[in-house]
């Protein structure tokens, strides 16, 4: 008789911790495009506001003879006056966004050292091109293009980082400890890394998507006034370096690229969108 009471007091609390764990798997926040358990942001202090700056329409010098054969030749080249993010997008205001559309969210389990990239002052990281456009345009703004871009990180002048043309790693988050920063750090920790327009983290913490598709020739082609991009492509263009680059990927000019489809936990992004006339 005891050992059938044991046998079924064992099955009971088996049967209770089986409940348990179910209930913990449906009701955890889930990735809706594959099913994975997302993880939530991390607390510390208030979110921080991300105003939107005006930058006045103008001419500035896009692209630099220093640079990269797909940054020449530098022109001078018109933008209309837009508004951009002054921190690139932080991880509480793209919970917000998960939690009103169910857009999957970055944070799941394959994302490593999950830890080091989740408080929610923290750029957003491990977001695809498609997810940016999707959280700007939930916003009612759009990536910029690179042209806003780069002029909004240099100013009208042709500075060759946010703040002048010396490479200074410490400046901004880039890799190395110098800067003691390991991994992404809180939008706009570094004053230094901010350009003319009071708009920070250009150079470093997290390269930027931006609207165009990338063309390394585009720059021989493209118009003198507002500059879009291709019209079509196969990768999208970054813009910016990052706490796992060096001070040379942070320069205002340094274009790189990649496929839209592309997540890492060096890619973040801010938002834009043209100014009211």
């Amino acid at each position: 008789m005891d050992k059938i009471f044991i046998r079924a007091w064992v099955l009971f609390v088996s049967f209770l911790c089986l409940i348990a764990l179910v209930a913990i798997r449906v009701t955890s926040p889930r990735d809706p495009e594959n099913g994975v358990v997302a993880q939530s942001v991390k607390v510390s202090g208030d979110p921080k506001e991300n105003p939107m700056i005006l930058v006045p329409a103008g001419e500035f010098i896009m692209g630099s003879e220093e640079g990269g054969f797909d940054e020449k030749p530098p022109r001078r080249v018109y933008v209309d006056a837009f508004e951009i993010n002054r921190y690139e997008v932080t991880q509480y205001d793209y919970a917000e966004f998960v939690r009103a559309t169910g857009h999957r969210s970055p944070l799941s389990r394959y994302l490593k050292n999950i830890e080091s990239f989740n408080d929610q002052n923290q750029p957003v990281v491990y977001v695809t091109w498609e997810d940016a456009d999707a959280f700007c345009r939930w916003k009612g703004g759009r990536l910029p293009t690179e042209a806003e871009w780069e002029k909004a990180s240099k100013g009208a002048e042709a500075a060759a980082w946010p703040w002048g043309n010396e490479p200074t790693p410490v400046f901004a988050n880039f890799l190395g400890g110098e800067d003691q920063a390991h991994y992404t750090a809180i939008v706009g920790s570094f004053e230094q890394d901010k350009s003319p327009y009071r708009i920070y983290d250009m150079a470093g913490n997290v390269r930027e998507w931006v609207q165009d598709w990338y063309d390394e020739h585009y720059y021989r082609h493209a118009p003198n006034r507002n500059p879009k991009g291709p019209d079509q492509g196969e990768m999208k263009t970054l813009r910016g370096g990052s706490w796992n680059d060096s001070a040379v990927s942070g320069r205002t000019s340094a274009r790189m690229k990649m496929f839209p489809d592309y997540r890492d936990t060096t890619v973040g992004f801010r938002c834009a969108k043209s100014a009211d006339r």
